[in-house]
Parts: C-alpha cells; structure tokens; sequence
C-alpha cells in the first residue's frame, strides 16, 4: 500500500496539467473532495494545491506545453535526481526537464520512458510530498498501460530499483505486474504496470502512460459526479475480486484517472 513514510522509489507527488485551473479545481472538488488553494493572489490561477480534509494530496497548474494532453504527472521518490537522470538516459530513456532546484522544497527532473510513458522523479528537501494517502479522496496506487510490458519492466526496475511480482487477471485478460520498492516487503506494493493495446493507449496518442488510482467511499457516487460535471467513464464500474470496485474516468480536459473503493478486509 501507499504510504507518507517515503522510499526510494515510491510515489510521493501527483500534479495534474490542464488547460483551465479554475474548472479542473471545481471537478475535482465535486468528485474527490477537494479544496484548491492557489499560490497566486486574486482571480488568476495559474497553480496551487488540492487539499483533503486541510492536508495536501496532488498539485494543479496550467498546462503550458505545446501540444501536450491533459494529464496527471505522478513524481517517485530518489535520493539523487542527478544520478536518476545519468540512469534513465543509460537504459534508453528521454530527459524532459532536467533536474530542477525548486527552491528549499527539493529538486525535481521529468523524463519519458523508451516507449513515451511519462514521469518524474522528486529529490526530497524541506517537502518528502503529499500529506495524505491510502484515505478516501487521495492517491491509493499508480498503474502503468504499456505497449511491451518486459520492456517497462526492465527500465523501470533499472532506473528505480523496482521489483515485480506477476498475477494473471481473470478471463484471461493478461498479466498484471504488481510493483513493489526495493527492499521492501510485498505488503508495501504501491501500483502495477499492464500490457494493454492500442485502443486502450489512445488516451495519450498511442504511447503508454501513468495515471493515479484515488480511493472513494463510494466508486458510484463519484462516478455520478463525474459524468454530471463534465467528465466521462471509459471503463467500469466493475467488481474486481480481492481489490474492490473502480472505474477508468476522464476528466472533462481528458486527463484519465481510477477511482477506487477498496474491498473490504
């Protein structure tokens, strides 16, 4: 499970690009619970903090990138940004932002995997990362879709020490590698990576991508949120055994995200 005890190699910020901040503050405050605080003053948007229950869980700014889609960026904990970065370049990855001093908070680099899949990487100073996880309205896994999951595998084990654990899905849907940090005990898996086709990758143009899985008391009621403000669901709601109910969601901007209520123990 996820969790505000940090590691090496486990996912410790989220931050959603969009093209209008104001409405993607007011989506998601209808489905998650969230309250946006913004670092500017006034009228103007530009970026702050989504928070749950007076506790940081992700970040919101403009989506300033030319020809970039909507979507949820999600940051793993290094101890050395430099060093990740000479480590994603050496097994094939691309540099987006280079390593970044973001003041006394900590340092930040964004990069693509070899096949396109986007992420970043946060070297902790005075900020380790969000506040709350694991707790209805906050972050609970990390997925991966993937064209060549062996390829995602190696890279991504290379670069951030992961290791895998395989499960079938049923109806043989395909195998689901559970991602947990290294050395740490399995119990403390925090997302999983799936080999999936094109249709399923047209979200981000064809290439791979990461999206967050929040938790929700209610996987229908948020989902009726959703869809009553704009989004859409591209797949679910469904029952998934030992894991709970969830559904595959885009926000109106189109950036995609799972909402998830946990099974019960």
């Amino acid at each position: 499970m996820i969790t505000t005890d940090f590691v090496p190699g486990s996912p410790c910020w989220l931050d959603l690009g969009a093209p209008d901040v104001r409405a993607a503050a007011a989506f998601y405050g209808a489905v998650l619970g969230w309250d946006y605080e913004s670092m500017g003053e006034g009228e103007d948007m530009e970026g702050g903090t989504f928070r749950k229950d007076g506790k940081i869980v992700a970040g919101l700014g403009e989506l300033t990138e030319e020809g970039a889609r909507s979507a949820w960026m999600i940051y793993y904990s290094v101890a050395d940004a430099d060093a990740t970065t000479q480590a994603v370049e050496r097994a094939g990855g691309t540099v987006r932002v280079a390593p970044t001093d973001l003041e006394q908070w900590g340092r930040m680099a964004q990069y693509s995997d070899p096949l396109g899949g986007q992420f970043a990487v946060w070297q902790p100073g005075d900020t380790r990362g969000v506040d709350l996880v694991d707790e209805p309205g906050s972050l609970s896994w990390t997925e991966l879709y993937t064209s060549d999951a062996a390829a995602a595998k190696e890279f991504y084990g290379g670069v951030l020490g992961w290791r895998f654990s395989d499960t079938e899905l049923p109806g043989g849907a395909g195998t689901y590698s559970l991602i947990t940090p290294a050395g740490l005990p399995e119990e403390r898996m925090h997302g999983g990576l799936l080999q999936v086709g094109a249709e399923d990758l047209a979200p981000a143009g064809g290439r791979p991508y990461w999206h967050p899985v929040f938790a929700v008391a209610d996987c229908d009621a948020a989902i009726a949120e959703a869809t009553g403000n704009g989004g859409s669901v591209r797949m679910g709601p469904q029952d998934a055994e030992g894991v709970g109910r969830l559904a595959v969601c885009l926000d109106p901007s189109g950036a995609d995200f799972v909402v998830l209520t946990p099974a019960r123990s």
